[in-house]
């Protein structure tokens, strides 16, 4: 397919996004606003128009663009744009996102210390507003997010393009390389691929990108830093809630299809031990409800972190339907279960639990993770499941032998530490388009 046949193609379908956007605005009202910053335009500064968040204008410099999409890419990237804050103090970050969710993130973690608006969409007048608006100086693209008009436009302009944290998938290799002469083009815009590991890597480079221009860097989420809030908070949790003695797990980014799976497991293993209590955390804000219902629908005592309820010793399901409190679930826990895997989603960083030494079990689709998973497993770090029964078989086992979970706590913690460093190699590659950041 030629680009201009995408763009027209992609003009056409631009009203039914918007009506898309309108229709999810009833269980998510964030998707209903700031719609002009997605067209390009110039953000308003008003609260309704940045959704409660505070834009900062003018600002002084270039700043450098790094789109991360959703709440992943956000999280992924923010080794990399904490690194960025500490060695260019004087440089701009300007951080587009593509959901509310992400918005939220980028909000939570940075404030007022980066800009922050929502992405434009890939047609050729929101990019150039888009543009003339932010004059950036180089574009940095988190893991996949590969828009052709935006390329296209990135290097019309002299923008030099880094795609960070590089992922591909054999299956999203595949449906590029089927995509032919628009893929072409899209790999011809990149200055510089960072790939996260040697098959990724291949993969860009049969698809078009010159060998010179891909580097294997490893991935990012290996640099995960814990903040110590997140410890004092779990701990003040653990007291209040009393759950000093009882087994507790989390069942993390799940996605539909998975969490009649999660509390089926809860329910086998609540027979062995029965003061038991699952942290159950749909992936998408907009599920919350339908999940819910679910808990109830089952017959468990929930408490729900939304309402500010009580953990007591009755409460056997705990729903995690806030924002950014991911990895406090997992401070509190024992076992991590994390979602996405379990249906054929490519699943999610099994790192994060990883690194607060939490044993951690996932489904067999994680082929978003492939490279990361295979050297967890191979590691004895991480350990499959393929369904209810397998999962609450394998939490028995991590509940009832100290010395197994250990072994894989001191697994998952060796792998994190022997493959650091991602963060300085991509900041060296971004190092010859900032200069002093003047």
């Amino acid at each position: 397919m030629p680009r201009w046949l995408y763009t027209v193609l992609l003009r056409a379908l631009l009203p039914l996004v918007f009506v898309r956007l309108w229709l999810r605005g009833r269980q998510a009202p964030a998707y209903r606003l700031r719609w002009r910053e997605r067209l390009g335009l110039a953000p308003l500064r008003s609260r309704e128009a940045t959704g409660g968040g505070q834009v900062s204008l003018p600002f002084v410099g270039r700043p450098l663009w790094i789109h991360a999409v959703s709440v992943g890419e956000t999280l992924a990237a923010q080794p990399l744009v904490n690194a960025l804050r500490q060695h260019y103090q004087d440089l701009p970050l300007l951080i587009t996102t593509m959901t509310p969710t992400g918005s939220e993130r980028v909000r939570a973690i940075w404030g007022d210390n980066v800009l922050h608006v929502y992405a434009p969409y890939d047609v050729p007048g929101a990019i150039a507003r888009f543009l003339a608006n932010w004059q950036p100086r180089a574009l940095v693209v988190m893991e996949t997010e590969l828009w052709p008009n935006w390329l296209a436009a990135a290097r019309a302009r002299g923008l030099p393009v880094m795609l960070a944290n590089a992922r591909l998938s054999e299956r999203s290799a595949a449906g590029y390389a089927r995509l032919g002469r628009i893929t072409g083009e899209l790999m011809a815009n990149l200055s510089v691929v960072a790939a996260q590991d040697a098959p990724t890597a291949e993969r860009f480079r049969s698809l078009g990108v010159p060998s010179a221009q891909v580097i294997q860097t490893g991935s990012l989420k290996f640099d995960i830093s814990v903040p110590d809030e997140v410890s004092t908070e779990a701990a003040r949790w653990r007291v209040a809630w009393t759950l000093y003695g009882r087994q507790v797990w989390v069942a993390a980014s799940t996605h539909a299809g998975e969490d009649a799976f999660m509390l089926e497991a809860h329910q086998q293993l609540r027979q062995s031990h029965p003061e038991a209590l699952l942290i159950l955390v749909p992936r998408h804000p907009e599920r919350f409800e339908s999940v819910a219902q679910q808990v109830q629908a089952a017959g468990l005592t929930m408490a729900r972190r939304s309402r500010g309820d009580v953990v007591t010793a009755e409460t056997a399901v705990l729903l995690g339907d806030s924002m950014g409190e991911l990895l406090c679930w997992f401070a509190l826990s024992q076992a991590a279960f994390v979602g996405g895997s379990l249906v054929a989603t490519g699943g999610h960083n099994a790192l994060e639990p990883l690194a607060l030494g939490v044993p951690t079990l996932t489904g067999p689709h994680f082929f978003n993770f492939e490279a990361i998973n295979r050297e967890l497993l191979a590691a004895g770090a991480l350990a499959v499941v393929n369904d209810a029964g397998e999962l609450a078989r394998a939490l028995l086992a991590l509940f009832a032998e100290p010395t197994l979970a250990q072994q894989r706590r001191e697994a998952g913690l060796a792998v994190l530490a022997a493959n650091r460093g991602a963060v300085a190699r991509q900041l060296a590659l971004l190092a010859p388009w900032l200069g002093e950041a003047a």
